[in-house]
């Protein structure tokens, strides 16, 4: 169930009053595995005590304890440690539920470091001091956490005061990390497996995975079936459960997302069983779903979104029942602002964000209109925007797009609907704003390619449409249609990448300056090292082309001599449409 907060309280103690009242879950069946394997990697056992002074108890008069375990999780924080609940209210949620005589873990599901300024301009490093001052308990890798390079994150993990775990996290066959961690807590052991998403190895740079000879080996025991990852995360619970856990569950950065198949959640439940709980991040959604394992068992999936909007829970009552849910934050204001917390990490984050100083909102240009990655008005569900830049055309596509051309010189300018993150509104842009949009650090580079070239990149990023596809391609100096009536032809390598396309294809009347594009003829092709030199996004149809430029300027650094030069600090009329320019179009039927 989820728990919404919508107004202010006037005190940090009838947060946690709330938050106690709204209390509910539902219920689910555990199962026992039959067969156990014997840990080949070390186990890390800990025993949490309470705080010594808890935040709703005015003095230090000892904590009855009720019996019941909770296990708060996050999920695709994305840096957004001052946004919903923050890191502030998080931190409260948890005192308050020790001083209600709960013991309490805290986990989290990826994407942690990755996703605004603060984590760019530090490359990662504050946002793990951040998860250390919050007491993070066990994490695993998500596919952003490795966006500052493979050498960086590593760096990282020997940083942190928690374990990273993860079942198919590999180098050249060998895990990185333990597949599980055990935790002794309320008398009771619980058992935390992890699992990263094989969509990895192009969600991130697929250059960070290889050797110096472009070999992969790193990896997710990626396969064509998703038996690999499947095998992998029995044999951890079994494992888990061999080593006295009496509970397992799952942090998975798996998602529900098409692309994500045969990897996602559904498929990993489905093909497994000895699990209680699957914690799941990676496609932002909330969603709760109670499933049937291969044993016909009943398993639940939980989800909390993205940006510390939802706080996931899940409660082991001393009877042994588990239930989850999520604490919702609806309101704009953060709850540090709301509720005026004060607490060690509201003086932790602001101490974070004090240190990258004035730069952040240093003014760089003017927008006269709103450039949005969304639907201006469908909303999902839960009432929140509809994102449509990874399946259709934006104004904002258009602009980023237009700056790589433009920036650059070449015939076409192509940018990933899932590189740009954050909308930008009408008035001041800042540099905080530019690092929102492109948070990645990439590099503007300039390939030589072939007309067919391009007609299968165009191809592969239409394969998901209507569903979102983090690869899909917005353009400028170019002009497709996406049919999307036809199914996709598109082929895939044993890593999940673009090999062919092997049937009709479903993007048409493809034009380059207002010409139809000749397959034979070559063209400058103008985008970031991501797609055009590592393959990210599974572009492999770039691999050994001419490199005219190089990485020459980061991508936000770009924007902005595009936004203060091209168009001379002003974003005008020419992209207040915010469906585009009509530079892409989807044909929904067959003419």
């Amino acid at each position: 169930m989820r728990h919404r907060l919508l107004r202010p309280l006037g005190a940090v103690i009838a947060l946690g009053m709330m938050l106690a009242l709204a209390a509910c879950g539902k219920d689910n069946n555990n199962t026992t595995p039959t067969s156990t394997v014997t840990p080949t990697t070390a186990i890390v056992t800990v025993n949490p005590q309470p705080t010594e002074n808890p935040v709703a108890t005015p003095t230090a008069v000892p904590v009855e304890k009720s019996g019941d375990i909770v296990i708060l999780f996050t999920s695709d924080v994305h840096c957004g440690v001052d946004q919903g609940f923050g890191y502030a209210g998080l931190w409260e949620i948890r005192e308050y539920l020790k001083s209600q005589g709960d013991e309490v873990l805290l986990v989290d599901d990826g994407d942690n470091i990755q996703g605004e300024p603060i984590g760019t301009m530090t490359r990662g490093e504050a946002l793990i001091e951040l998860m250390n001052k919050m007491g993070y308990d066990v994490a695993i890798p998500g596919n952003h956490e490795f966006d500052y390079g493979m050498e960086q994150f590593l760096a990282l993990a020997k940083k942190t005061e928690f374990p990273y775990v993860s079942c198919n996290f590999n180098y050249k066959g060998q895990l990185v990390f333990s597949p599980f961690v055990l935790r002794e807590i309320g008398g009771r052991t619980v058992a935390f497996v992890g699992v990263t998403t094989p969509e990895t190895l192009k969600d991130s740079t697929p250059a960070y995975f290889m050797d110096e000879d472009k070999n992969y080996v790193y990896g997710f025991l990626q396969d064509d079936t998703g038996e690999a990852v499947y095998k992998a995360v029995q044999e951890a619970a079994d494992a888990a459960r061999a080593a006295g856990a009496e509970y397992v569950f799952v942090l998975g950065h798996l998602g529900n997302e098409a692309e994500c198949s045969p990897w996602t959640y559904a498929d990993v439940l489905s093909h497994t069983d000895g699990i209680d709980v699957l914690f799941d991040g990676h496609s932002h959604d909330t969603d709760m779903i109670t499933m049937t394992n291969k044993s016909g068992g009943k398993v639940l999936r939980a989800a909390c979104g993205t940006k510390l909007a939802d706080i996931g829970w899940c409660r082991i009552a001393a009877d042994g029942t588990i239930t989850t849910g999520q604490y919702v934050w609806s309101n704009d204001v953060p709850a540090a602002e709301l509720f005026g917390l004060d607490n060690e990490m509201t003086k932790a984050v602001a101490e974070a964000y004090d240190e990258l100083g004035d730069r952040l909102n240093e003014v760089v240009a003017t927008a006269q209109v709103d450039l949005t990655i969304s639907d201006p008005v469908a909303v999902d569900a839960n009432g929140k925007p509809v994102r449509m830049i990874r399946r259709a055309e934006t104004n904002l596509g258009d602009l980023c797009a237009d700056a790589y051309r433009l920036q650059s010189g070449a015939d076409i300018g192509i940018c990933n609907g899932g590189g740009i993150r954050s909308s930008v509104f009408a008035g001041h842009i800042t540099q905080g704003d530019i690092l929102n949009v492109y948070p990645f650090g990439n590099y503007l580079c300039v390939i030589e390619v072939t007309g067919q070239q391009v007609l299968d990149a165009l191809e592969w990023g239409a394969s998901k449409v209507p569903d979102e596809n983090g690869g899909f391609l917005q353009v400028s100096g170019l002009t497709y249609e996406i049919h999307s009536y036809i199914d996709s032809a598109c082929t895939v390598d044993d890593n999940g990448m673009f090999a062919s396309v092997a049937g009709e294809r479903r993007v048409k009347n493809v034009k380059v300056g207002g010409e139809p594009i000749d397959p034979q003829k070559k063209y400058t092709l103008a985008g970031h090292n991501y797609m055009l030199l590592n393959l990210g996004d599974g572009f492999t149809m770039f691999g050994g082309s001419t490199v005219l430029q190089n990485c020459v300027k980061l991508d936000n650094q770009m924007l902005i001599d595009f936004l203060t030069g091209s168009l001379d600090g002003t974003i005008g009329a020419e992209y207040e449409e915010p469906t585009g320019q009509g530079r892409i179009v989807i044909v929904e039927e067959k003419p």
